[in-house]
């Protein structure tokens, strides 16, 4: 009893922060999933309706008694009606010409009147005696799902603002945001949080006016927008407020002085884009324009609510011991270093493909990936680029998200096509990384365990995993046959919490007792704070990754509005001149912005130039990919690898920094990803071209 009270005190204890950050987060994540669900939910209960009463959606409503005679005398109405004059002062019949009734047609009219009325009252009483207390009690619940599906479609807008805000909040108080470096004296930290709070107040300002625009148009502001705009203005007021807090501050442990130039790299990369974009609206006039694009994310709320979903399921990934339990199967072998990081990448594109985006996956899996490698002797360059290519391959997989946005915002392709040669764009890449990481600095000798010798370990090494195929089947099989939603890029994101609540689930009951965990395994701490814990990362990180998406697609409407992309021809003679400039831009694109931003401002801009050139829309859009993971390895911004940074720690990258050797040693981090994704785009962009321009 002593120590159940013991584990409520243990469960409850939480921090402010998260009484009012993550507590909230997680509700408003699971209302996503419970609100998506309920629409499968409610499609079954129809059907099912259906087959245990027959023509059970004339009983989702009572029946209204008709009001006509069902035992109406036929023959006085026909006489009636014959007797009854045309009106002098018909229009119609003045200019037609007065026409005589026939007795024969009044009387079939009149007939087939008391049939239907006949037929009505017949389908009244019928109703009536069908509707029983057990057709009441299920149709109450159905209809109770039916008000929670269009209560949260009409909600998904207001959830999406609270979530973005909620978390930018929690990421500025926690100093999550993502920057070029972190902050390490006192100057890094005074000129960070002076520029975010700059930021942040003129992300007011903007939806301030935005919202005084609106009022003053001659177009009517429904309540729902006004709600909508007040939300935006509230939140961005408490994250000013936030910044500058943090900006008086000043926490301890902070060295003194500093470089102006290093401290302007510790400035989070959405305060840049907001000031570069707010600057520019100032000065053409427009200052509502970041106010008017970040409101352009509520056209695509679902889609970024699948965002914060899946890094979600990227942080409860984080809190199992599904990596490492993955690395156990590979350590029998004894593979070198260089092996080992080539199968952790290939390894690594399938959760990639399920938890939406390279970055995200970083931040899920990064630590133990980097660990591992280590672990087995990997050199820190080495561990570090494959940490950070680890979430670069499955990007062209199913169920990706990022492909799944694109079939949506481009009628031009489908995702069966693109995931369908998104396999082969895979295969490619895997295979240029592989020759990469096997040839160039190859460090260390291909001394394979005896297959008969890892063989039986590697067997043993798959038993811990069953439990965790064997939960996952479950879920997708009760989807399946329950509601049936098969597992593809549209259910994912609401099978994927599901699951891993499951598999949390799962180890919280199998591993409460279990002694002498194997080295390098998650030490599990329960349901409640392993469920705490993911939900304490996802808010910092739905709320850098958010707001530095709803920012890139502000950065975008700088461009689009600068019209910078009418500089360019709208057309090229020749697809190989045209493609040439999409891979320029497309990777510019990629050092600069989101994926899902820069998704939209290419959509809208240099598609449409691809198309007229001749460009297949299946090919440009998987050389968009393609070049979209190599601008996020790419200086100066390169954020997978400011992800890696964040994930294994400032001192591995200060360390890393200071080995000795050839230029390609010290920079392998950043060299070798270059070159396994430069070769695959040019072969991914100009190879098709011999065969169709």
């Amino acid at each position: 009893m002593s120590q159940n009270v013991a584990l409520s005190r243990v469960g409850f204890h939480r921090s402010g922060l998260e009484w009012f950050s993550s507590l909230p987060a997680c509700l408003l994540l699971l209302a996503v999933v419970i609100f998506s669900t309920s629409s499968d939910i409610h499609n079954q209960m129809l059907r099912g309706g259906e087959q245990l009463w027959s023509g059970y959606y004339k009983l989702r409503m009572d029946p209204v008694a008709p009001t006509c005679n069902a035992n109406r005398d036929i023959e006085a109405a026909v006489a009636a009606e014959l007797a009854e004059e045309t009106p002098t002062d018909d229009p119609m019949a003045g200019l037609l010409g007065a026409e005589e009734k026939n007795p024969a047609d009044v009387r079939l009219s009149i007939e087939r009147a008391v049939a239907d009325c006949r037929a009505a009252h017949q389908s009244y009483e019928s109703l009536k005696d069908q509707l029983t207390p057990g057709v009441k009690v299920y149709r109450a619940v159905e209809l109770f799902v039916a008000d929670l599906i269009a209560f949260g479609l009409s909600s998904q807008r207001y959830i999406l603002v609270i979530l973005v805000m909620l978390c930018a909040v929690t990421a500025t108080l926690t100093r999550h945001h993502i920057a070029m470096r972190a902050m390490e004296t006192r100057l890094d930290y005074a000129v960070s949080h002076t520029l975010q709070t700059i930021a942040n107040a003129m992300l007011l300002g903007s939806s301030l006016i935005f919202r005084q625009s609106s009022l003053g148009a001659e177009t009517t502001v429904s309540a729902e927008e006004l709600l909508l705009h007040n939300f935006w203005i509230i939140g961005f007021a408490c994250l000013t407020l936030a910044s500058l807090y943090r900006l008086f501050q000043v926490p301890d442990g902070l060295k003194e002085g500093g470089s102006p130039n290093k401290a302007f790299l510790a400035v989070p990369l959405y305060t840049v884009m907001c000031l570069i974009s707010g600057t520019y609206f100032f000065f053409i006039g427009h200052s509502s324009g970041i106010g008017i694009y970040l409101g352009k994310m509520m056209e695509l709320a679902d889609m970024f609510l699948n965002v914060g979903l899946y890094v979600w399921v990227g942080m409860m990934l984080k809190q199992t011991r599904l990596a490492s339990l993955v690395f156990n199967v590979f350590r029998p072998w004894r593979m070198p270093p260089e092996l080992l990081a080539v199968v952790a990448v290939l390894v690594a594109a399938v959760p990639t493909a399920y938890t939406g985006a390279s970055g995200i996956f970083v931040i899920a899996a990064g630590a133990v990936i980097y660990s591992e490698l280590r672990a087995a002797g990997a050199r820190r360059q080495l561990a570090l680029a494959a940490t950070a290519m680890s979430g670069s391959l499955g990007v062209v997989m199913r169920p990706c998200l990022l492909v799944v946005v694109i079939a949506y915002l481009n009628r031009e392709v489908t995702t069966d096509e693109l995931f369908g040669w998104g396999i082969w764009v895979f295969v490619l890449t895997a295979t240029m990384f592989t020759l990469v990481a096997l040839t160039v600095n190859r460090e260390s000798k291909f001394n394979l365990a005896p297959a008969s010798e890892a063989f039986p370990v590697m067997i043993q090494s798959f038993k811990p995993l069953i439990p965790y195929v064997v939960v996952i089947a479950i879920v997708v099989l009760l989807y399946r046959f329950a509601l049936d939603v098969h597992m593809d890029e549209f259910s994912a994101p609401r099978l994927l919490p599901v699951i891993m609540l499951a598999i949390l689930l799962y180890e919280h009951v199998g591993l409460k007792t279990r002694k002498g965990r194997a080295t390098g395994e998650l030490n599990h701490q329960g349901l409640e704070r392993s469920l705490r814990g993911a939900t304490n990362d996802t808010t910092a990180e739905i709320g850098a990754l958010l707001l530095l998406l709803g920012l890139s697609v502000s950065i975008g409407g700088v461009i689009e509005r600068s019209h910078l992309m009418q500089s360019f021809p709208q057309a090229f003679d020749s697809a190989w001149s045209a493609m040439l400039l999409m891979v320029v831009i497309l990777v510019i694109l990629g050092m600069i912005m989101d994926a899902f931003g820069a998704v939209i401002l290419v959509t809208a801009t240099v598609a449409t130039i691809a198309y007229a050139s001749g460009i297949h829309p299946v090919h440009f859009w998987m050389v968009t990919l393609v070049a979209f993971e190599l601008g996020y390895l790419s200086p100066p911004v390169a954020l997978n690898h400011l992800l890696t940074r964040q994930v294994v720690g400032e001192a591995e990258f200060a360390a890393a920094d200071e080995q000795n050797g050839t230029f390609y040693q010290r920079h392998e981090r950043i060299i070798m990803p270059l070159i396994a994704m430069g070769i695959s785009l040019l072969l991914v962009a100009f190879v098709p071209l011999m065969f169709y321009a």
